[in-house]
Formats: C-alpha cells, structure tokens, sequence
C-alpha cells in the first residue's frame, strides 16, 4: 500500500510541476479512502460559469458483521466558487456551501432488533483541486458542518437528538481522484 501510494504521490508532483492550467467543464471523481471503510463515494461536477462550479455527491455503505448488519446513503449537492486571479471554475482554490441527506439503518439479527437514524444539514467547506491536461483531477477540501440527527427504533419509540458537548457538529473531509473532461 506504501509503495502505491508514493508512485501516487510522486505522479502527482510531476503532474503538477509539468502541467499548464486548462479548462474543463465536467469532472467525474471518487474518494478511494471511503473504500477502506467498505463505502461508494463519487460525486459529478460541472462548471456553470468561469469561476463557478456544482456538484453532486452521492455514497452507499454496507457492513455486515455476523449477525449485526449496517447500511445506508447519502447525498450532497454543493456550489463552488472558485477565488483568485488564476483560479478558475474546477481549477484552483474554492469556498462551497453544501448540503447534505443521509439515511443509515442498523439491525441486530441476534437481539431481533432495528433502527434507522436519518441526518440532515450543510456547512461550508474550503478546499483545492486541480485539473491536469491528461484529465486527471484532484481535489483536497475539508470544513465544519452541522446536522439534525433523527433515530427511530423498530418499536416506534419518539425521535430524538443526539446529545453531547459538540451536538450535530462535525468535519467533512475528503480527497477525491477523478478524469475531467
């Protein structure tokens, strides 16, 4: 995996150092780190102006554990804008506001037991990203959000928020590798 990973790295500098700024308007992208922890994340971009981009997120998660099985999805659409005299839409420096819906469910085969917690919120996210003229893309970003977390278990019983010092806060982080286009 080390070894992968410093090919990896090192591609990516040689790409940057090699490479002149281009212009794309679509980009199709994955998180391969959400891999390690048994989810699907891609997410479609599409520039809707020089300097503005949206973007469309999507994962699926599933983990079965002998008898206790967790699975759920989430979607989250964002704008970007992209800041700087030489940024441009899907190149460069970006602030995007995001929302986000996820919808996860737990069940205990061994207790006969389910429940299902749903979230719903946004934030704010600064980030990087980098289109090379293979088409290769990058993307580096990370920010604060907060969500209204809603669990239900299988005997109906009243919704409820999560509790704690940080309620509903949180950190949305992410490396994506994708092809623009």
């Amino acid at each position: 995996m080390k070894k992968y990973l410093f090919i990896a790295v090192a591609f990516l500098l040689a790409s940057v150092a090699a490479s002149a700024q281009i212009s794309h308007k679509n980009a199709l992208k994955m998180n391969p780190l959400s891999l390690l922890v048994k989810t699907g994340n891609i997410a479609y971009e599409r520039a809707v102006s020089p300097k503005t981009s949206v973007q469309l997120g999507a994962f699926y998660s599933g983990v079965g554990l002998k008898d206790f099985k967790y699975g759920g999805f989430g979607v989250t659409p964002e704008v970007r804008f992209y800041l700087g005299a030489k940024s441009q839409a899907m190149n460069g420096a970006y602030v995007a506001p995001f929302a986000r819906y996820q919808d996860f469910a737990i069940r205990d085969e061994e207790l006969k037991s389910k429940a299902r917690f749903t979230t719903m919120g946004g934030g704010a996210v600064v980030g990087w990203q980098r289109a090379f003229a293979s088409g290769f893309t990058l993307d580096l970003f990370a920010g604060p959000s907060v969500s209204k977390i809603t669990f239900k278990d299988d005997a109906d019983e009243d919704d409820f928020e999560m509790s704690g010092s940080m309620k509903g806060f949180g950190l949305r982080t992410g490396i994506t590798l994708g092809l623009s286009f």
